[in-house]
């Protein structure tokens, strides 16, 4: 039928859709340029790969939907079956619709339309925004009673995002076992990289070869998860923040998911996403249809930062991303944790203001019966022995004082000592004749049961309705689904489709409302949830030495006014650590601000430092929340860099910290990356807060002055700077400036 070559930003996709069969993508990667469009058959011929003895007679094609009937013996895109039947497909291409507006300019749009099948619109408005290409490809398979439909996005920030839709047309039910979207990654590749975690130490890394056969990251959490991958990033030899190709996928799904990389002894080499089914969840009915998760692939030519700058544009080019300064917020949570008393918090409230904090939000244990967390989930109903005036007082408390109210919500969930339990016991996702085991003494409402969800929706927004000026929801998701059954079928699908519709319409009913995705700490952070959440509680951990990692790698997904990052106290809650509050404070300065910290107990001169730092984030907030992150390659695993630059390269800071001990004494030169090389920057400490502690050594020359140093983006770029010799878990801020 036609070859398609779309192009956005720094990316070419290419699609070779000539055949009978499903498409195959030619090449994803950077940006080939305008090419002629007589060029495009010499490309995708070029790329044809050779018949081999001992195979089939003609060359294997990897298509949008791996099939065995293709020739494929890796893992196919669809597994399936009606009753043991129609197991396999050999999808027919019936259609392709493209919608392109050339998306760079004046040139006409990269399509060579060979069949009358072929229909080219101009722009169209989708999840990719304003200008963004689409190509809808339509096929199937009458002998299999199966259509398939491919929807491809390229998105105006270069993301590409792929969504299969398979219907039943046969006569009889449809079992999915599997649907997943992948899409070709070159040779070049050789290394792959993802992440994993647990509790309190999320997104850890993890890097190595990639070998032949799959690395296969599945999650069976019922959400999200803490060891979930944000990106399954493939790459050169080497690559970095700064430099390499690398090329990733994002599955953006809050329930049981498979993220996957996949080398065949054939020469292909492939990275896909998709929902991970237990046996009997998805049965289609005749007419009816599934639909994968979004996979969002992107790709850098300039390393990781690169793949960050595309997700990071492209999220904040959606017309659901907040738009307004993101609130520094205090919770009370390690304050009070379950003690509450109208005049303690109110008390907590005044120091809030006093420090600058624009947010406060009360935590669990506001409702009926919840003393502790052995009950009361699912009963939401204000406590009125614990709040005899209810929350208002409070509420109108925190409100004169100019601050937004926020208040904790774990929606999902019940205690068994609830009376919510007690009454409807057969609310709880199950497998039949028995519960699942408990998890912090909790089970999980089946949102897919009407009565249920009805319930929980009334709930909710009566609590909203009732109250005056809740204007925030921390929407927490402490345990995870396990024997998630639902009418005696599996039921995670079922209930994370749920949850989504949950979110929907309480929104619906209150415009405004705000919500973090806090699921104890960082295990439901995927961009699916993400389309109804403002941002995400990165983890459980507060501790400013674990925090540098999480909130490091949380960062190659999402950009830092998504992620929250509060100042802890001295001693952290969670491995008893104790630092500094400069080493917190800068931390927790690159990202949505707060503080979980009881500053109520702090004497006169650590609120005023407290206070100092909140204001430099203020002033420094449009930067933070609105420029390009960096990140530096640095040889010490002792020194971590960071920073993030203005677009326009006038303004930047940068935070360098020492994680350890060194085996050099003096660490080496520090690069500071993104800076427009043909311009003269000043760079020195931000006034008006405490420089951390050094080494018995005597600082840098250019250091000691005071008066900072002025050199080219070049300079700062490729030679960098020596740092002080900071004390370990000391962090030093740098604003930089342009001078002249």
């Amino acid at each position: 039928m036609t070859i398609v070559h779309l192009r956005r930003a720094r990316t070419s996709l290419v699609l070779d859709a000539r055949g009978h069969g499903l498409p195959r993508v030619v090449h994803w990667g950077a940006d080939l340029g305008p090419l002629p469009t007589a060029d495009l058959p010499a490309l995708v011929d070029a790329t044809v790969p050779p018949v081999v003895p001992s195979s089939f007679d003609a060359p294997t094609v990897l298509s949008l939907l791996p099939e065995p009937s293709a020739g494929w013996s890796g893992r196919p895109g669809l597994a399936g079956h009606r009753d043991g039947r129609d197991w396999s497909t050999a999808f027919q291409l019936t259609g392709l619709d493209v919608v392109d507006d050339g998306g760079l300019g004046p040139e006409p749009s990269r399509v060579a339309a060979g069949g009358d099948a072929v229909r080219v619109s101009g722009q169209e408005r989708d999840h990719g925004g304003v200008g963004a290409a689409r190509v809808t490809v339509r096929a199937a398979d009458p002998g299999a009673g199966l259509s398939l439909t491919v929807e491809i996005t390229l998105t105006t920030a270069g993301l590409l995002t792929v969504r299969h839709r398979l219907r039943n047309d046969g006569d009889r039910p449809y079992e999915v076992r599997e649907l997943t979207p992948v899409l070709p990654v070159p040779a070049v590749a050789t290394e792959l990289l993802d992440l994993t975690g647990r509790w309190c130490r999320e997104r850890a890394p993890q890097r190595h070869p990639w070998p032949m056969g799959a690395w296969v990251r599945e999650g069976r959490h019922g959400r999200t998860g803490h060891d979930a991958t944000l990106l399954l990033v493939a790459g050169t030899a080497g690559f970095g923040f700064g430099h390499g190709e690398v090329w990733a996928v994002h599955t953006a799904w809050s329930g049981d998911h498979v993220t996957v990389a996949e080398r065949r002894p054939t020469g292909e080499a492939t990275l896909g996403g998709g929902e991970l089914l237990a046996p009997g969840e998805i049965r289609l009915g005749p007419g009816e249809e599934y639909a994968t998760p979004l996979l969002y692939a992107v790709h850098s030519a300039a390393g990781l930062d690169g793949l960050s700058d595309v997700l990071h544009t492209h999220l904040r080019a959606r017309p659901e991303h907040p738009r307004g300064p993101r609130p520094v917020t205090l919770n009370v949570w390690e304050a009070v944790y379950f003690d509450h008393d109208l005049d303690r918090l109110r008390g907590l409230a005044d120091r809030a203001a006093e420090v600058g904090v624009e947010r406060f939000v009360l935590d669990d244990g506001w409702f009926r019966g919840r003393r502790h967390d052995r009950a009361g989930l699912g009963d939401w109903w204000v406590d009125d022995e614990v709040w005899p005036g209810g929350l208002q007082p409070l509420i109108d408390h925190v409100r004169g004082h100019g601050m937004q109210f926020g208040l904790w919500v774990e929606p999902e969930m019940v205690n068994p000592d609830s009376d919510l339990f007690r009454a409807h016991p057969d609310w709880v996702l199950q497998a039949p004749g028995r519960l699942p085991p408990e998890w912090r003494h909790q089970q999980v409402l089946d949102l897919a049961h009407p009565d249920a969800y009805a319930h929980l929706l009334g709930r909710l927004d009566a609590v909203l309705s009732e109250h005056d000026g809740i204007a925030y929801l921390k929407w927490d998701h402490n345990r995870d689904l396990t024997e998630a059954g639902h009418g005696g079928r599996p039921g995670v699908h079922a209930q994370t489709v749920a949850v989504y519709r949950l979110l929907d319409d309480l929104r619906a009913r209150h415009p405004g409302l705000e919500i973090e995705s806090c699921s104890s700490g960082g295990a439901r952070v995927d961009l699916e949830i993400l389309r109804r959440t403002e941002r995400v509680w990165a983890s459980d951990c507060n501790d400013a030495l674990e925090r540098l990692s999480i909130q490091r790698w949380t960062g190659l997904l999402l950009p830092p006014e998504l992620i929250g990052t509060h100042i802890g106290p001295e001693r952290s809650h969670t491995t008893h650590r104790v630092h500094d509050l400069g080493f917190r404070a800068v931390t927790a300065l690159f990202g949505h601000h707060g503080i979980e910290w009881d500053i109520s107990g702090i004497g006169a001169a650590e609120r005023a430092e407290l206070a100092a730092w909140v204001a430099l984030h203020k002033r420094l907030r449009p930067l933070l929340h609105g420029g390009r992150v960096v990140r530096v390659d640095h040889p010490d695993p002792a020194v971590q860099a960071h920073g993030v630059v203005a677009h326009d390269g006038s303004h930047a800071v940068y935070a360098v910290s020492r994680l350890a001990t060194s085996a050099a004494q003096v660490p080496g030169m520090v690069r500071l990356p993104g800076l427009d090389p043909g311009r003269r920057y000043r760079v020195r400490p931000p006034a008006g807060v405490p420089e951390p502690a050094l080494l018995e050594l005597a600082p840098p020359a250019w250091l000691a002055t005071g008066g900072g140093v002025t050199l080219s983006g070049s300079v700062l770029g490729s030679v960098g700077l020596q740092l002080p010799a900071l004390h370990p878990e000391q962090a030093l801020l740098l604003e930089v400036d342009t001078a002249g």
